[in-house]
């Protein structure tokens, strides 16, 4: 039997994914954004709707990046409200697990589950520096070690407080429930104890996803999550990540079908090949403006080039590969400064590319080009041949980005009897076909 191919619906924001030049983008922080979003998927019959949140919002040369301008509003307050306006579609958070505390976090998560029927989901990440700790009162940081130590001790805490209204067990003499939600977590990251006030959420417990791509991370997800949000969308590096992560499981006594691997993807639909890889190439281009150009070009020079034509070459000089830089509010994405720089030089060479042109190739491209046919046989593959169990997709507009794709792709996928036609659970884990 064919697996089932999970869909989320990546809500897209603060990336250079987004395109907020096109005559469609709409507003990235009105409600009516995150419902006509939502709304689509749940027509799509997606398994839940994804949103990501930063603490922050990202600095370069001192000044907000260009890319965040649009603020960052509350994720529990915006999925509450979806609450009220879907009726099956999963809902997921990202939420800190450096600076948010057990019991405050696990009760907005189980109100969240309580209040959509059983469609809450956590996806837990950290942070890695002390720019995010400054909002905070914990301040500084933790060092890499302690993130994930910390993040496993609240997972499994967060699961203690859902727990502790696991069974009503009354005393008859006073006509009370006497044990209902005490608890009490002494260890290395907390030391809490009292009662829980939430009762035990449909579900049980929210969905757990976890987004680290590190080994640290790996071993976390297989350990305590649900569901992993990947990054590997090529066919052959998803099929090792899969493979990775799937055979940590046994050492947690785990089943394998318990963890489920979801990598972010974009695609581009056209009526034709040629359409639609000529849509992709104008995508790119509206997604890497020379500003943009500039700015990711830094992150890797780690100096001021505001001086620099996107349309020009590259820099003669070095990056910067001193430890302080020069953007705040993002995880070092470079080791390497000088090997990379070289490379990029010699495909700039190689090919006679601008700087611009040269981001538009190594920042990244759409997953998936083509017709809806094409498309839908192709995701198809990466799940039958297990790169992944499904896909987050992250479309490039708001609010109607994934207005197509339910259009054309979603009755290809349904025809092929991978895609549910109606919903048959009423919840997330459900959805999933979690316990």
């Amino acid at each position: 039997m064919a697996k089932q191919i999970i869909l989320a619906a990546h809500f897209p924001g603060v990336n250079n994914t987004t395109v907020w030049s096109d005559p469609a983008a709409g507003s990235q922080i009105e409600f009516d954004s995150f419902v006509h979003l939502a709304r689509t998927a749940e027509r799509g019959k997606f398994d839940f709707f994804f949103l990501a949140e930063g603490l922050r919002l990202r600095e370069q040369r001192g000044l907000i990046h260009d890319l965040d301008v649009v603020g960052r509003p509350d994720t529990l307050t915006v999925l509450a409200g979806l609450a009220a306006v879907t009726t099956h579609l999963g809902l997921a958070g990202t939420l800190n697990a450096t600076f948010h505390e057990p019991y405050e976090l696990a009760r907005q998560l189980a109100t969240l589950d309580h209040l959509s029927g059983g469609r809450a989901a956590w996806n837990v990440v950290t942070s890695s520096g002390p720019f995010f700790g400054e909002n905070f009162r914990r301040g500084g940081f933790l060092e890499y070690a302690q993130r994930y130590e910390r993040a496993g001790e609240f997972i499994d805490t967060a699961r203690e407080l859902w727990d502790s209204w696991a069974e009503l067990a009354p005393d008859r003499d006073r006509g009370l429930f006497a044990d209902t939600g005490s608890f009490a977590h002494h260890g290395p990251q907390f030391g809490i104890e009292g009662r829980f006030g939430v009762p035990r959420s449909p579900q049980g417990h929210p969905v757990i996803l976890q987004a680290g791509d590190s080994d640290g991370g790996r071993e976390l997800a297989a350990a305590k999550a649900d569901a992993v949000f990947s990054r590997h969308h090529e066919l052959e590096d998803g099929r090792a990540f899969y493979r990775d992560v799937k055979s940590r499981l046994a050492r947690h006594g785990r089943d394998p079908d318990s963890l489920k691997i979801i990598p972010g993807v974009s695609f581009v639909l056209g009526d034709t090949e040629a359409d639609a890889q000529e849509k992709a190439h104008h995508i790119r281009r509206q997604q890497v403006s020379p500003q943009t150009a500039i700015l990711l070009l830094e992150q890797l020079w780690n100096r001021d080039l505001s001086g620099y034509d996107a349309e020009g070459p590259l820099p003669v000089v070095d990056p910067d590969v001193s430890d302080e830089s020069i953007i705040q509010g993002r995880a070092g994405m470079y080791p390497d400064r000088l090997a990379t720089a070289a490379e990029w030089r010699a495909r700039a060479e190689q090919k006679n590319l601008s700087i611009r042109e040269l981001i538009i190739e190594v920042t990244g491209r759409q997953s998936f080009i083509g017709t809806p046919a094409r498309v839908a046989a192709e995701l198809n593959t990466y799940v039958q041949t297990d790169a992944c169990d499904g896909f987050i997709l992250v479309p490039h507009l708001t609010p109607g980005g994934l207005d197509d794709f339910v259009d054309t792709v979603v009755p290809l996928l349904q025809e092929r009897g991978v895609l549910r036609t109606e919903y048959t659970t009423s919840t997330l884990r459900g959805h999933l076909g979690l316990a």
